[in-house]
């Protein structure tokens, strides 16, 4: 968001941030994940969703969520560390934590014009693509970058350093 600085918004004031910004003809994009340990696939997943809209605003899962969804050994980054690192990138806009572990009530709450997933999401599996497409807004993905994992990450690491 040019002129104006990058937040980690909580999710109360998530919702009265994205209408102020459609009021301003701002094209909302909406994305979320786990983003524990950061790669060469999430940065080239977020540069092309940022390029879909104007505002780029990613929903990321929160510890406990992770843990639900990946096993009692994650996340390895910590929710507030993992916030940090993904508001400080250029094309993140605004980022907000959720404990759910799916996106589809922020999704509900925000309506973006856009929501966008990986190639691994298959555009009839993507949660909330019925609220995006009842409003008028559109359903993508971004193709899969093969072998960009963050579990690839972790069986390396654990391969080489034991």
């Amino acid at each position: 968001m040019k002129g104006t600085d990058k937040v980690i918004l909580d999710r109360n004031k998530l919702a009265a941030a994205v209408t102020k910004l459609k009021k301003q003809g701002k094209k909302i994009v909406f994305t979320n994940g786990c983003y524990d340990l950061l790669h060469g696939g999430h940065i080239r997943f977020l540069i092309a969703a940022k390029k879909m809209g104007d505002v780029l605003v990613l929903a990321l899962n929160s510890d406990a969520s992770v843990k639900r969804i990946k096993g009692p050994k994650r996340p390895v980054t910590p929710q507030d560390e993992r916030a940090e690192v993904m508001s400080a990138l250029e094309c993140v806009d605004i980022v907000t934590v959720f404990d759910e572990n799916d996106p589809y009530n922020i999704i509900k709450d925000i309506v973006p014009d856009v929501l966008v997933k990986g190639g691994d999401w298959g555009l009839d599996r993507i949660i909330g693509a019925d609220i995006v497409k009842a409003a008028g807004g559109k359903v993508k993905n971004v193709p899969y970058v093969k072998g960009k994992s963050t579990t690839n990450i972790i069986e390396k690491v654990l391969k080489y350093y034991k």
